[in-house]
């Protein structure tokens, strides 16, 4: 009877050792799922922020564009308008030369 006794505790042991490792298998997992976890919610948090980061900047660079370009913009439509008025008044003053040429001239009888 000594020898089956002990063949039985034997075979206890046996089976609890593979029992305990699992539990222990299941807890690192657990752990590491906890880990992994809080890295992608830190990550996230991280990568929000440089997205946010970024387009601020790109809204800041297109305000910036946009106001040289309307500077620009402005600048050449005063430099068409002047040359506008300044090729009017040339046309107007040869127009008024060659009203007065046609006035110098005598008229037919």
């Amino acid at each position: 009877m000594k020898l089956s006794l002990k063949g039985i505790l034997a075979a206890g042991l046996f089976a609890a050792v593979p029992m305990a490792l699992a539990q222990d298998a299941a807890t690192d997992v657990k752990k590491g799922a906890e880990k992994t976890g809080h890295e992608t919610k830190v990550v996230a948090k991280d990568t929000a922020k440089g997205t946010e980061k970024a387009a601020d900047k790109t809204g800041h660079a297109t305000k910036v564009a946009a106001k040289d370009t309307a500077k620009g913009t402005e600048t050449a439509a005063k430099k068409t308008g002047s040359a506008v008025k300044t090729g009017a008044e040339d046309t107007g003053h040869e127009m008024k030369k060659a009203g007065d040429k046609i006035d110098d001239k005598p008229k037919p009888q």
